[in-house]
Parts: C-alpha cells; structure tokens; sequence
C-alpha cells in the first residue's frame, strides 16, 4: 500500500457504474444518468444520511460533464472564499466554456445571509451548485435556493452495499475478513460507506504491525534476519474493534439477542423499573440499534401500556420519535434516555389495548353484524322510510352494539396500575 490517500479517497468511483446503492439516481432509469445524457445539468441539493455518496455523486457530475469541481464544507468557509470561487467561475465560463461544479457540503450550515448569497451566481448559472446537507432540506435551506434546485435525496446503505464496499476494500488491501468481523464492522459503521472504508484500513494497518510470535506464544528476543514483520492478511474482530475503539458486544440486530434486549427494554418499562430500562436502552445504543427502532417501539408502548392513565405519553414518545429523525446519533442517546425515564415512571393503563383487541376478537368471530337501524347514517327519504336512524338519541344509555352483542362489556379499567 504505497498510496497515502485514505482508502475512501482511493476508492471513489470513477464511472455511474462504480457507484455503490442510489439505484433510484444512477440506475439504468436513474434521473442523474439521465441528466448525464442530455447534458443538462442543474443545481442541485443531495439530502442524505452521512457516508451515502453525496460527494462522490457531486465529484462524478463533474468529471463526467466535463465541468471544474470546486469542493468547500460551509462549517469553514466563508461567503469571501464563495465570492473567489464564482469570480474564477465566470473568468473560466468566459475564457474556455468551461462550467464550474461548486460542491458545497453541509449546505445547512450557511445561516439566511449566506444562502442569500448564493441566490444570483445559481439564478444566472455562473455555477452549476450541488449543496449537500444530512438535514431535511425544507428546514434548513432557505425557500428561494431550494426553488432554484432540485432536491434529490440519497438512501441509507442497505447491508449488500456495505458488502460491496467490504469486498471493494478487501480486494484492495489484499486481506480477509471472517464473518463477526464483517457483522461487527458494518455495525460500528452505522451505514456510513466512508466510516466503514476508514475502519477497515486502520484496521489492515493494525494487522500489519503484528510480530511473528513463536510456538509457545511468546516474541522471540531476536527475530531471524529473514523473518522480520510479517503481515497477517486475516482481519478478526478484535481488529476493528481495536480500530473502532468501539467494543463489540453481543448484540446482532437481526438475531436473538436483538429481541431478547428489547423484550427486556419494554418489560422494563412496563415494571417501572427506571434503571433497567436506561441499562437495555444503554446496551441497544452502544451496539449501534437504530434510534427510530427503538424510538418506535417507545411509541407503541406509550399508547399499548400507558393509555388513558396518562395520554401525554404518547405525545412525549412522538415528539422523541420525531427529535431522534431529525438529529441522529450521538444527541439522539439523549433523547432516548429522556423519554425512557418519563415513560418508565408512567402510571399504566392497558385498558383501552385490552378492549380493542376484544372487540375486534368478536369482529373476526361473528363477522360483519347487522348495525342497529337506531344509528344507521340516513341522508335520504328512502333510508328514513326504512327507519334509519328512527328514535336516535345523542346521550342515550342504551347499548349501541348489534343485537347479538347487546349489553357486552369490553372495556374496564382493571388493566391499570399506579
């Protein structure tokens, strides 16, 4: 490994074909092929989670239009450096016709005035702009750049393109990868293709420090002139672990262990047992569980065990739901952790729970039953003449199940608890 740039840097794909998930944009039908191939190329703004290609896509629409890239991050540039860029722009446009692709990441780190900014070099066309943001574009960017761009937004990257790019890596560094390994890299890794590239080569060059060790496991006090460092081609898991810094637990997200820790995490809360539940929660997070599952369940278990004992529990759960989408890991953690302990020292009601699905037992038991003709809708003279709705009352005591059903009690508050 001769070349000192990052494996992910190395690694870039240098053709729409290279690219690794985004079939929906640079699939045979994808909108970015398409724009490739009636060379019109607008600005854009690439919405997605960190790792999933926005700037190799930037890069590739420029090598592939023939277009200057410009690459600048908006957490360190200022609108001076913004001004130079689109000032060199226009003296290329005028001396060659050669476009300029200004590739600005983290877009949603430009306040108003520095969005505003760019609003004329994007509405003359001095500069093809990409701007990339892992945040909701409506939010963070302002509404007038947003009209002048097309959004298009990128997708998480599914398992078999973490694969891809595993074996993308392997093949490069000329090493091997048991299957923990694999399992605990693309954990760690948390779906971000340049965070798992990155680990996988600190990892190689971990293995390639490894002194050869003798029979009885010990390192010989002089090594044989010929035999010196050897490389182990074998990446373990302990490798990436070393490399990640990140301790790999038992904690497969498709396996056993998955189900039993969030088995463990509701029947938890259930109890109210507070400190339990922040422990499962604890495990799930460091074994890198995506917040909105957990964050999900929390939903549920706000309306299936707390219910009418305390209705703004499902408002609290939503709003952790809705708080984990928008900013992700690590603040995420502490959201979860909020909303645990709120929920966890509820008062429980399963009532309501209890009383649906015992109705809805009788649905699928006796099928469609006949409404009585007292609460059936009647909007014509033919329905009243039949007697719909004849002798309703709004606040009558009487049961208003069909006559099969009359008088049963589905719902009581014997489900709740203190």
């Amino acid at each position: 490994m001769t070349d000192y740039r990052p494996l992910a840097e190395i690694l870039r794909p240098k053709t729409l074909d290279e690219v690794v998930g985004q079939d929906h944009l640079v699939g045979a039908s994808g909108i970015i092929r398409k724009m490739l191939g009636s060379t019109f190329l607008p600005s854009m703004i690439f919405w997605g989670p960190p790792g999933s290609g926005k700037t190799s896509l930037a890069f590739l629409l420029a090598t592939l239009s023939n277009a200057h890239f410009v690459a600048k991050s908006a957490v360190t540039s200022s609108l001076a450096e913004v001004r130079t860029i689109v000032k060199e722009a226009q003296a290329l446009l005028d001396s060659s016709g050669q476009r300029t692709v200004f590739f600005l990441d983290e877009i949603h780190r430009f306040n108003k005035a520095q969005q505003d900014a760019l609003l004329p070099h994007v509405e003359h066309g001095t500069v093809i702009f990409i701007g990339a943001t892992t945040e909701n574009p409506s939010f963070e960017v302002i509404s007038p750049l947003l009209s002048r761009c097309r959004v298009l937004v990128l997708k998480p990257l599914e398992d078999k393109d973490l694969n891809a790019i595993i074996d993308r890596g392997l093949s490069y560094l000329k090493r091997k990868l048991d299957d923990d390994a694999r399992t605990f890299l693309k954990e760690v890794a948390n779906g971000d293709g340049r965070a798992l590239l990155t680990i996988l080569e600190i990892s190689a060059r971990l293995t390639d420090s490894k002194i050869t060790r003798n029979k009885s496991g010990t390192i010989p006090a002089r090594l044989p002139a010929r035999q010196g460092i050897k490389r182990s081609n074998s990446i373990s898991a302990s490798d990436i672990e070393e490399a990640a810094q990140k301790k790999m637990l038992q904690y497969d997200q498709t396996g056993e262990e998955h189900y039993n820790t969030i088995s463990a995490f509701i029947k938890s809360m259930r109890a109210s047992d507070i400190d339990a539940a922040l422990y499962y929660l604890a495990r799930m997070v460091a074994a890198g569980e995506d917040p909105l599952f957990i964050a999900r369940r929390m939903v549920i278990f706000a309306s299936e065990d707390i219910g009418l004992a305390q209705p703004t529990a499902l408002v609290v759960a939503n709003a952790v739901f809705d708080g984990c989408h928008k900013v992700g890991y690590p603040e995420a953690q502490i959201l979860l952790a909020h909303g645990v302990s709120y929920l966890a020292q509820a008062k429980k009601d399963r009532s309501a729970y209890d009383a649906f699905f015992a109705a809805l037992s009788d649905v699928k038991q006796f099928g469609n039953l006949p409404i009585p003709l007292m609460i059936r809708n009647a909007p014509t003279k033919l329905m009243k003449d039949l007697n719909y709705g004849k002798g309703y009352q709004k606040y009558t005591t009487e049961s208003l199940l069909p006559e099969k059903l009359k008088g049963k009690k589905y719902y009581n508050r014997t489900g709740s608890s203190a």
